[in-house]
């Protein structure tokens, strides 16, 4: 009786190993497929140039990534504007006003330009970035296989993973 307990135990770990790799699995590939920026290192302020803040990141937006807008509601907004709006500083006919809590967020569907603002005189201040989003992340370059170290590619939760699963055969093995 006590071994059919025992092997009871057993599966039940196993089942809860394998699902929670699978969680890992998944979660893993989520986050490579989505990414979260947010707008300007100090978050959507005036007098801030937001086109040498995307130009010193070197950073490339594709389609299912999120722009994360954190400001004061209270003194700011950010519409989505087009392109003659933008250049101009034109907040009539906006596309779509962004603003809800003042940490907003807004999903790139499109590979298109995207154009936002804020409006009351502070897109004059600076307050305006276009973003250029892409279709699909580029594949990454084979890479050389000279004088080239393994990569890394344990993440965190990996290797959280890996020592929860350790943990559980100890379990099971000896108990």
């Amino acid at each position: 009786m006590e071994d059919s307990g025992r092997t009871t135990v057993r599966k039940t770990v196993w089942s809860m190993a394998i699902s929670a790799v699978a969680v890992m699995v998944i979660l893993e590939c989520a986050a490579a497929a989505e990414q979260l920026h947010k707008v300007g290192s100090r978050g959507w302020i005036p007098d801030y140039n937001y086109t040498d803040w995307l130009n010193q990141r070197h950073e490339h937006f594709y389609v299912g990534d999120w722009l994360l807008f954190v400001f004061d509601k209270h003194s700011y907004n950010v519409l989505e504007v087009n392109e003659t709006n933008y250049e101009s500083c034109n907040d009539q006919g906006f596309i779509k006003n962004i603003t809800r809590g003042g940490r907003d967020v807004v999903q790139l569907t499109e590979a298109r330009p995207y154009y936002f603002l804020s409006s009351g005189g502070y897109c004059w201040g600076g307050m305006k970035v276009a973003i250029n989003v892409e279709d699909l992340a580029p594949a990454p370059a084979p890479a050389s296989t000279k004088n080239v170290s393994p990569p890394n590619i344990l993440s965190r939760q990996m290797i959280v993973l890996i020592a929860f699963c350790v943990a559980m055969a100890w379990f099971v093995l000896f108990l």
